[in-house]
């Protein structure tokens, strides 16, 4: 029987959807994490995984997947991509992406080029606090089914707790699962605003 390999590309900074990692991994992907510093992937069963060094990239293998860290800046997006490629070898057939806004276009046009024709997108972005009205920030690839993650700064769970980095994995594998599932484009907001204060 004739298994194809599937491959995520991930770009977030160190550690900050590990769980994504893990549970595409878990679903016997490729994934390969892009970031400056290593943040082991939780791997969960001890027997089930192995951690070695390969080609200067830390690997974690759990059950039939893979996940890659890649040493990598996001002010070097052509080499980024270009590091990212190396490991992919093929082209993604899923893109997550948590940039900071002020590397996202030079990112994400770099990485471009490393995505199958048919990939989804799925983009984290943070809802400004300084504007009353807000829309979403128009998808960076506009030809691509895109799941937006719109991330406001306290929780919509309990009333002034910033929002939870287990809330953010948890609405990001929400978007991933969409994606995945062929659904339309959409945005999904995740926690609230702070107020805007007027002079």
């Amino acid at each position: 029987m004739l298994v194809m390999t599937r491959r995520a590309l991930l770009l977030a900074g160190t550690g900050m959807l590990r769980r994504v990692a893990r549970e595409l991994a878990v679903d016997g992907w490729q994934v390969v994490l892009p970031s400056r510093r290593y943040a082991p992937v939780p791997a969960g069963d001890p027997e089930s995984h192995a951690v070695r060094w390969t080609a200067g990239n830390r690997r974690t293998t759990i059950g039939a997947g893979r996940a890659t860290w890649v040493r990598a800046q996001w002010d070097e997006p052509a080499e980024l991509a270009r590091k990212a490629g190396e490991v992919l070898v093929e082209p993604a057939d899923l893109l997550v992406a948590w940039v900071h806004e002020t590397y996202r276009e030079a990112v994400l046009a770099a990485v471009a080029p490393l995505l199958s024709a048919a990939a989804p997108v799925v983009e984290v972005t943070t809802i400004p606090t300084h504007r009353e009205v807000v829309a979403p920030p128009a998808p960076y690839y506009p030809h691509r089914p895109t799941q937006q993650v719109l991330l406001g700064s306290t929780s919509d769970v309990a009333v002034g707790r910033p929002l939870r980095h287990e809330e953010i994995e948890r609405g990001v594998l929400d978007a991933v699962g969409r994606a995945l599932d062929g659904r339309p484009p959409s945005a999904h907001q995740l926690g609230e605003r702070r107020p805007v204060r007027r002079p």
